[in-house]
């Protein structure tokens, strides 16, 4: 369905955030689906690395290693999530932090509780965490991807009000009826599509991760800074401004400054020879 806006045509979002809907309120949404379809390919992924002698991690210890990814991830997100963009809930209401069904996640929370994770398997089973740090870097992107798509169906997180020919009017935006960035499709494409090509190159078709561990993981923290406030230029702020930024773009500047510390860290333990 389309509606008209300043007499050209844009397409009207009514797409159906369930899969399948049992009641008014519960179902299988597709944002949940995200989620599953983005940890299935973290653990296919897992598995490839193990078979062309990747990773150190076999059938048994890939199992553990993903159950304490998806809870890392999941915790940090929500978490990340109250922190970051509705504290105020948080103090006067915490108990809603487990009240996952009405939504948010923060990707940036996310990849602190990977961050945490990383820490705790290397301990664990004493791999080197700056060498399991470059492998775990290369699942989280698939999820990305798969999230933002459900961020769009959803019709949430829309993008600032905009003309261009593919602009998408949101019902549920304020004001009503005025067509919009579909900004998800954007951090997608950025955050998401583009990192996996990137780092599987990366990982696959260079030697920075046998001559500089670590590095990978810095260029994803650098990269997904960057691409994050790109797609933020294009993002209605869905939460109060820190220093005149929105929230998206101000957390991500600490993302690009640990990327540049870690990938400093990297060469220096390694030798001041670029990776080939």
């Amino acid at each position: 369905m389309t509606v008209s806006y300043q007499g050209s045509q844009y397409w009207l979002h009514d797409w159906d955030p369930f899969v399948v809907q049992f009641s008014e309120t519960w179902g299988i949404r597709w944002y949940g689906l995200a989620y599953v379809v983005g940890f299935l390919t973290a653990s296919w992924l897992l598995g490839f690395y193990f078979k062309r002698g990747r990773s150190p991690m076999d059938q048994e210890r890939r199992f553990n290693a993903l159950v304490v990814l998806i809870l890392a991830t999941l915790a940090g997100g929500r978490i990340g999530y109250m922190l970051l963009y509705d504290l105020n809930t948080l103090l006067l209401a915490p108990w809603k932090i487990f009240k996952v069904w009405e939504g948010g996640m923060a990707s940036h929370g996310g990849i602190a509780g990977l961050a945490l994770a990383i820490w705790y398997l290397a301990r664990k089973h004493g791999y080197s965490k700056s060498k399991l740090a470059d492998i775990v870097v290369t699942l989280g992107p698939p999820g990305i991807f798969f999230g933002r798509l459900a961020n769009f169906i959803n019709g949430e997180l829309w993008g600032k009000i905009s003309t261009v020919p593919w602009a998408v009017v949101f019902p549920t935006a304020s004001p009503p009826g005025v067509p919009r960035h579909p900004s998800q499709l954007y951090e997608a494409a950025l955050e998401g599509l583009f990192l996996i090509i990137y780092l599987q190159l990366r990982f696959w078709r260079s030697s920075v991760v046998r001559r500089y561990p670590g590095h990978l993981c810095g260029e994803f923290c650098l990269l997904y800074g960057l691409l994050r406030i790109v797609g933020e230029l294009f993002r209605e702020p869905d939460a109060g401004l820190i220093l005149g930024m929105n929230r998206g773009i101000f957390y991500s500047l600490f993302m690009i400054l640990a990327g540049l510390g870690i990938i400093y860290s990297a060469r220096r333990r390694s030798g001041s020879q670029p990776p080939g």
